[in-house]
């Protein structure tokens, strides 16, 4: 008869070649307590949500408070009752904190105080998280970033094979301030390199400055001259001159202040002396108006040396800030403005000897330091509080498109985070190493391979996100499976899509041996319910060909699955349906006497008692 193919899966299993396989093949058949589902982030009523979860089955329940508005609705109580029911039940609980920006980055621009409350916000959420499992390291999810933009607009040149950097974000640290830098190619050398173009508008836009300054200063001087010059026409006697300077500039003094008793005075003064202040009038406003300009560049070199610790310019800026310091005084008297000039002449040449500061600062290194700072102060602070049983902080990507969602991106900001915990720790009194150990230990990733996907759609390939995975891999404390094909955020189960789940766990099992089976694994597929209101799971055991019963031996839910197909009912002789109506879990397939619903059947076939 040839080749012949069942109209129904199910179907005469001896016969099918196949029968058994999955798509992750035999490697990976992970037990079904491994994955983990996600409760319902639109109500505060977790109780209920875990709940309804549990009684799927389930063994691991996220615990999901995305909406920091649902969050603060959550009682404690609440809180410490699903502790009671995790050890009741004997799952295990994660939690997702809510999404906020942890660099503090607002559609405004950026504030200090705007990362501090950020800061305050997501440590609420990990010292609560801690209720739901006080013995445990419960993790707690925090995307990278919410609502920043895409540092470095990245894409794939199928032409050169090479990834491209098209658009670069920058900020003005001190005026919170963001702009774009697209890169220019120099024909002259041959280079495109952006980051080399950010370095010369920062040199350029640091003399500009100095130059700006030293115009001001200058014109100042320039009409303080002309003043005391027109001052010696008036002098008649030798070695009068330096008497003509302090009169003229004691009456300046006096004229700025507003003196009411030298009003009658100013009314008398000759043409030529009226000239005179008034020239002392511009030359103030342009040496005042520099020396504004003046402390803010220094601040602003100041902070760039301090933020890279180039203690040679660092050294240079605080000899000029002592030196000037028992001076601010006098400078502040109208009638010191010789003073006032002469050290900002001299200021601007220490400026111009030093580093030109990063006036325009790369988005993304601004923001891993900013992000760096806020994760590390979490998790320190939460040590402080939980000791041993502190949470875990584990850094999500963000879908790709979104600020901070690529594999390198996590890793410098988890390995900046680590660096400021050590070093907070070490001030604190712990030894460096205890100190590394618990940075390892309570700050981490949660790599989620569906968000990561959607780089395919900036031309990237299978290979490219392989190798994200591996960059990764080392700090992956947590799992959200989602599949989609690269374009949008489908949420589907996984195989259903075109992400390499196998060659992506391929690389964390280089990495974790066996223990990655330790690592849980949520599956978020929300949307998959939504339009198909049947639960992911069945897919997504199926796809891992997860053993059905707790021995972790066939049968498998591969095969399981399919027994429906040939059947025309329900879940086939495996799950039938009537068992459910009759002897489900509920109280309505009860006979009335017993608080139930099924007056007039038989209890054991569900017949009509005659």
């Amino acid at each position: 008869m040839g080749d012949y193919k069942n109209i129904y899966s199910g179907v005469d299993f001896g016969l099918e070649p196949n029968y058994g396989d999955n798509f992750l093949g035999f490697d990976y058949r992970f037990p079904s307590s491994v994955f983990g589902v996600p409760t319902d982030p639109r109500t505060a009523n977790q109780i209920k949500a875990v709940s309804d979860k549990l009684n799927t089955g389930a063994k691991v329940i996220e615990v999901t408070a995305i909406t920091p508005e649902v969050l603060d609705y959550i009682p404690d109580q609440h809180l410490d009752e699903l502790n009671r029911l995790r050890e009741l039940a004997g799952v295990e609980l994660t939690f997702h904190g809510p999404l906020v920006e942890p660099t503090g980055i607002t559609k405004q621009g950026w504030d200090e105080t705007d990362r501090q409350e950020a800061e305050r916000q997501m440590f609420s959420a990990v010292d609560r998280a801690h209720k739901i499992n006080p013995k445990g390291n419960v993790v707690v999810t925090f995307h990278s970033s919410n609502g920043l933009p895409e540092p470095e607009t990245r894409v794939f040149n199928s032409d050169t094979g090479k990834e491209e950097i098209t658009e670069i974000m920058v900020v003005d640290e001190r005026e919170g301030n963001f702009n774009k830098v697209k890169p220019k190619k120099d024909y002259l050398l041959g280079k495109n390199d952006p980051y080399a173009e950010i370095a010369r508008n920062n040199e350029e836009a640091w003399f500009r400055t100095l130059q700006h300054l030293n115009f001001n200063a200058e014109q100042g001087s320039r009409s303080l001259d002309y003043a005391f010059n027109q001052s010696l026409k008036s002098v008649s006697q030798p070695g009068e001159k330096r008497k003509g300077e302090e009169e003229i500039l004691k009456l300046y003094k006096s004229y700025v202040n507003g003196d009411e008793s030298k009003l009658n005075v100013f009314k008398d003064l000759s043409p030529e002396v009226k000239e005179q202040l008034q020239q002392i009038t511009y030359g103030d406003i342009y040496i005042r108006d520099a020396y504004r300009n003046l402390q803010n560049s220094y601040n602003q070199a100041y902070e760039a040396a301090k933020r890279i610790n180039n203690q040679e310019d660092i050294k240079k800026l605080e000899k000029f800030r002592d030196e000037l310091a028992p001076k601010v005084k006098d400078i502040e008297d109208p009638s010191k403005i010789r003073e006032l000039s002469g050290e900002i002449t001299k200021a601007v040449s220490v400026l111009r000897s030093i580093k030109p500061p990063e006036i325009q600062r790369p988005l993304r290194q601004f923001a891993v330091d900013k992000s760096s700072e806020t994760f590390a102060n979490v998790a320190f602070k939460a040590f402080q509080e939980h000791g041993e049983s502190a949470p875990i902080i584990s850094i999500e990507n963000p879908p790709a498109g979104s600020g901070l969602s690529r594999a390198s991106d996590l890793k410098e900001v988890v390995d900046a985070s680590r660096k400021k915990f050590v070093r907070k720790a070490i001030e604190s009194g712990m030894s460096e190493s205890e100190a590394k150990s618990q940075a390892e230990k309570l700050i981490g990733v949660t790599w989620d391979v569906g968000h990561i996907n959607m780089i395919r759609k900036l031309g990237y390939n299978e290979n490219t996100l392989i190798k994200e995975t591996k960059t990764v891999a080392p700090y992956v404390k947590h799992i959200h499976l989602s599949d989609n094909f690269g374009l949008e955020h489908t949420e589907l189960p996984m195989g259903m899509g075109n992400v390499p789940i196998k060659k992506h766990l391929a690389e964390l099992q280089k990495k974790y041996g066996d223990k990655l089976k330790d690592i849980k694994q949520i599956v978020e597929t929300g949307g998959w319910y939504q339009h198909f209101k049947i639960t992911p799971m069945v897919e997504t055991l199926s796809a891992f060909g997860s053993p059905v019963y707790a021995m972790k031996m066939a049968p498998y839910w591969n095969q399981a699955r399919s027994t429906y197909g040939g059947y025309f009912a329900g879940y086939g002789q495996m799950l039938p349906e009537g068992n459910f109506s009759i002897y489900g879990a509920g109280f309505s397939g009860l006979p009335p006497e017993l608080g139930g619903q099924m007056g007039g059947k038989n209890r054991l076939s569900g017949a009509p008692i005659e």
